[in-house]
């Protein structure tokens, strides 16, 4: 089946999925060329895609992105995830941004923060994800410094509703359930500073297709036992209230951003040693 061809691809999330991305922003230099498109893949039909053109100052980028990490209804989530990402395979994606909504375990981080993860540790039941066996997978600089520094340096100069942070670990897990205070402590002794459900698989699979990895995630809420309970009604707020800044914020990253790369990402991905008997 025939996959468009695009350099770039955004994973949308729970930031800005109370908004129809990217016609609800209103951007005069993002166009949608094709929207509904689905792909049949080894892991089933995958979830809707559009393929956007993105005008910067170094010519038209395609973009191919899809909501919220392809998560459906009787999907299992390891599924979605490789669906999406041998989409990005077949288009030959090279630079990959992720967002989403996460909790702070670190007690310097409140509602409305923006944390631009260096690392993450995953404590999900997810670690076997993969689209095929051949390559073994080195987890240095799983995510994307260059990614990760357009998209500070972005936020930076236009986020105004909290502080911005350029590093900070990510911790993994399965949800959809929140985390127990005693977990949450765990996960803080273990040097966590985000909470969330969605950099694993994804950090995987981008390494495994070779391609550049990096994400800006948005505080919505204290992870449970951290500082306060958390309120429903402001996690709501959050989530209908700052999709826009947060969609903004990633396509203005987009637009920055170009398909030479100079970090060492695609490098960090070997044949593997390991070969079957079978």
């Amino acid at each position: 089946m025939y996959v468009p061809a695009a350099d770039f691809a955004f994973i949308g999330g729970s930031s800005t999925l109370s908004i129809e991305i990217p016609e609800d922003l209103n951007l005069d230099y993002v166009e949608v060329l094709e929207k509904n498109l689905k792909f049949e893949t080894p892991f089933g039909i995958s979830p809707d895609f559009k393929l956007l053109a993105v005008r910067g100052n170094k010519g038209i980028k395609k973009v191919l992105t899809c909501r919220m990490h392809g998560w459906r209804r009787d999907v299992k989530r390891a599924d979605a995830s490789k669906q999406i990402f041998w989409v990005f395979k077949q288009a030959g994606i090279k630079r990959i941004i992720a967002e989403g909504g996460v909790g702070s375990i670190n007690h310097l981080l409140n509602p409305r923060d923006i944390v631009v993860p260096h690392d993450y540790m995953d404590f999900s039941m997810r670690k076997d994800v993969g689209l095929e066996d051949r390559h073994l997978l080195i987890m240095r600089e799983a995510i994307c410094p260059e990614i990760s520094k357009e998209l500070f340096n972005v936020a930076k100069n236009s986020w105004q509703k909290g502080k911005v942070f350029e590093r900070g670990i990510y911790c993994n897990t399965d949800g959809r359930h929140f985390e127990s205070p005693a977990e949450v402590n765990y996960y803080r002794i273990a040097g966590a500073d985000i909470i969330g459900q969605s950099i694993c698989p994804e950090v995987y699979l981008a390494r495994e297709i070779g391609a550049c990895y990096a994400g800006i995630y948005l505080v919505v809420n204290y992870a449970e036992g951290v500082v306060a309970p958390w309120q429903h009604e402001e996690l709501k707020d959050i989530f209908y209230s700052e999709s826009y800044d947060i969609g903004k914020i990633i396509f203005d990253t987009l637009k920055n951003l170009t398909a030479d790369v100079s970090c060492n990402c695609a490098a960090l991905r070997k044949e593997t040693l390991l070969k079957s008997v079978y």
